[in-house]
Formats: structure tokens, C-alpha cells, sequence
């Protein structure tokens, strides 16, 4: 039987070589490559036969996995992809079943583990989290923001006013401040500054736009 070929694409060296162990360690499964940014992915795909890409989404060189994957579906529609991230930003489940990506895995919370999501993804399923795990910012849980709390927080994260935050939202600027008003009463900060760069630490509102 033929083992399925697996690249990693991951800049984190621990998340890295576990993931390389797990593949090692099943005859399931083959190294094709291990990597440590998505901006390489599509060089090595042009001569080299892959058949599995486990795709980290934020790395340390800028490179976005998503962005990467999507135009990986578009040129190999063959390949099979899981996004992987330790990081609970509840909007990356949503855009990666819009781009196609076959499966989504959270590092560290999952209860299924990364070969079972495997095996699944290349027998065909489609496997993915029902939310994004829940994390503290501050005095609340994440779980305590609403969707439209968190789609003010991501504009915030990229350092736009109140104003810019309402034009791209298509809300009145006062509306605006209220939702940030409410997050600084959930999070117990004292300014929308201080709420952003936590948000964007912890890895919970993180703006597509501040990848690019």
C-alpha cells in the first residue's frame, strides 16, 4: 500500500517536529517535507508530488496559511489540507470551509487527535471543530464577546479609529463605542488600546487585513 505524502508547514519547532514524529511513526503516512513558512509551499509543490499539507496559519515571517491554501486549491485541487492553530480566532474556521480547506485542528484543545483527523480528511471527510476553543481576555471568557463584539475587536487590532471601525462595518460610530464600551466592562481594561493588543496577543481577534 502507498503511503500517503505529508508536508508540514509550520514555524513553531515544537508543534513542528511533533508533527513530524506523529507522521513517522505511522505506516500510514510519509515525510515528503517540513517547512517553516507558507511563502515556500508553492515551490516545493511544483515538482514534487504531496498528498497531505498540515498548514499552520499565522507565521513569524508574515506568511498566512489560509492565503496560501486557497491558492493551493485552486492549482492542486487534489491535495488534501487541515489547518492547524494554536490560536482560537473563531473567524479562520469560517473562511477556511470557504476556501475550501478540508479540515480544521486546534493544537492544543481538540479532542481528536491529529492522526485520527488525518485518516478521516483522507478518507474523504471534511473535519472541523464546532467553535474555537474559549480562552480568558481578561476579567470575561471569550465565549462572553458576541460575533459583532469580536468584528469590531479585529478592526481595532489594526490600529483603526472608532470611525474607520463603523465605515467598514457599515455602523454608526456611536454604536461603535458602545460595543467597545461593553468590552471594557467584560475585560475590566481600562482603554480600547489596552483591549486590542491583549485580544491580538492571545491570539483571539487577529484582522485578515494585518496579515497581508
Amino acid at each position: 500500500m502507498e503511503k500517503t505524502k505529508v508536508m508540514i508547514v509550520d514555524d513553531q519547532s515544537i508543534s513542528r517536529q511533533l508533527f513530524e514524529m506523529y507522521v513517522r511513526s505511522s505506516d500510514r503516512y510519509e515525510l515528503a517535507f517540513s517547512v517553516t513558512s507558507a511563502s515556500v509551499v508553492e515551490v516545493y509543490l511544483l515538482k514534487n508530488k504531496v498528498d497531505l499539507v498540515l498548514m499552520d496559519i499565522l507565521m513569524n515571517d508574515g506568511s498566512n496559511g489560509l492565503d496560501t491554501a486557497e491558492r493551493i486549491k485552486k492549482l492542486y485541487p487534489d491535495i488534501k489540507i487541515i489547518a492547524v492553530t494554536s490560536m482560537p480566532e473563531r473567524s479562520w474556521i469560517t473562511r477556511a470551509k470557504s476556501i475550501g480547506v478540508d479540515s480544521f485542528w486546534f493544537k492544543e484543545t481538540e479532542e481528536q487527535t491529529l492522526l485520527e483527523v488525518m485518516d478521516r480528511t483522507v478518507a474523504g471527510e471534511s473535519v472541523y471543530p464546532t467553535s474555537a476553543p474559549a480562552v480568558r481576555l481578561g476579567l470575561a471568557s471569550s465565549a462572553d464577546l458576541s460575533e459583532r463584539e469580536l468584528e469590531v475587536l479585529r478592526i481595532i487590532t489594526t490600529g483603526a479609529s472608532n470611525a474607520e471601525v463603523a465605515q467598514q462595518l457599515g455602523i454608526s460610530e456611536n454604536t461603535v463605542k458602545k460595543h467597545v464600551r461593553t468590552m471594557l466592562d467584560k475585560t475590566g481594561y481600562r482603554s480600547r488600546t489596552e483591549l486590542a493588543i491583549k485580544a491580538r496577543v492571545i491570539g483571539l481577534a487577529i484582522s485578515h487585513e494585518s496579515l497581508v
